[in-house]
Parts: structure tokens; C-alpha cells; sequence
């Protein structure tokens, strides 16, 4: 089970005119800004990634207005796991617990995930918080990823495991959130 101590979420390159040709984006933007907001609510650090932003442009306002007090980490890898700023900032964290949210499933998420479970990460993947410009390719990473020992959840399964408990204001925060 993850927990709120060891949990890191790792939104990964949600940008510009990219992130409006996935496959059901409108779902997609709402489960991102669910999952980011309720892992705020939680206090679980947040890694923020874009990719060659000079090139794609700006995280979607759906992420990026729930991460003001944060900056964005750019690369230009597939794998987060190829940028140094990605690098050093999980090493700072020391948390083991990866969950990863983003686009697109079948490039820089699915190499991200099997680059930080070759390091010895317990890795996550909010199948409702990732997507791809073709539902097959997502479909096809989540599957590789699955058999190569990935845990798949969804946004409101995240949050409650993260909480434990149907009780305090982060509950009621949550269970409003995911209304």
C-alpha cells in the first residue's frame, strides 16, 4: 500500500497543444487536477516535468494553477530519469513510493516507470491521470508496464489508500473533491 510518508507524485510533461490531442482529454484534465490537488491535500511531495518547454509550451492550467508554490523540472530525455534535476530532486525527497501521472503513456511515462523500477522504485501509474494521443498506445503501455510489475490505480483509489481513514477535514476535502 503506498503511504503519505514514502509517496512521491511525478506529473510528467501535461503541455501545451500536446496535451489537448490526447484521447479524452476532458477526463484526463480532470483526473489530473484531482490527483494533484488531492496529493496536495495529503502532503505528498509533487516532482513537476516538461518536456523541451521551449518547444511544447506550458503545463495545462488544470496542473499547473494546483502547483504555483512549485517549478517546473525541464528535460529532454523520454525518461524523466534522464534529468539531472529529476534525479536530485528524488534523491533530496528519499522517498521510494513513485506515482506517475501524464502524457504521453506509451513514450516518457512507460520509460519513466521501467527506468525508476530497474533503480529499485515501487512505481504507480493513475491509469485515469495518463494518456496517449491513440487509446491503443496507452492501452499497450499499460499492459507492458503491468507485466513488468508496475501497480495500477486510479485517482480516487490513490487518494483513499493515501488517507486510510474515512475520517478529519482531509476527508471531507477529498470526498469533495472527487464529487
Amino acid at each position: 500500500m503506498l503511504s503519505t510518508e514514502d509517496a512521491v507524485l511525478v506529473v510528467v510533461d501535461v503541455q501545451g497543444k500536446l496535451a489537448h490531442l490526447m484521447a479524452d482529454k476532458v477526463s484526463l484534465f480532470s483526473s489530473l487536477h484531482k490527483t494533484v490537488t488531492g496529493v496536495r491535500l495529503l502532503d505528498v511531495p509533487v516532482i513537476w516535468m516538461e518536456q523541451l518547454p521551449e518547444k511544447l509550451g506550458p503545463t495545462i492550467d488544470e496542473v499547473r494553477l494546483a502547483l504555483t508554490d512549485h517549478k517546473p523540472i525541464a528535460k529532454s530525455s523520454f525518461s524523466c530519469c534522464g534529468s539531472p534535476g529529476f534525479q536530485a530532486e528524488l534523491a533530496r525527497l528519499g522517498r521510494k513510493q513513485i506515482i506517475l501521472v501524464g502524457i504521453e503513456a506509451h513514450i516518457c511515462v512507460y520509460q519513466t516507470a521501467v527506468d525508476l523500477l530497474a533503480a529499485g522504485y515501487e512505481v504507480s501509474i493513475v491509469v485515469d491521470a495518463v494518456s496517449s494521443r491513440q487509446v491503443e498506445n496507452k492501452n499497450i503501455a499499460l499492459e507492458r508496464l503491468s507485466r513488468a510489475g508496475v501497480l495500477l490505480s486510479c485517482t480516487e483509489m490513490l487518494l483513499f489508500e493515501l488517507q486510510r481513514v474515512a475520517e478529519g477535514d482531509v476527508f471531507k476535502k477529498l470526498a469533495a473533491l472527487i464529487k
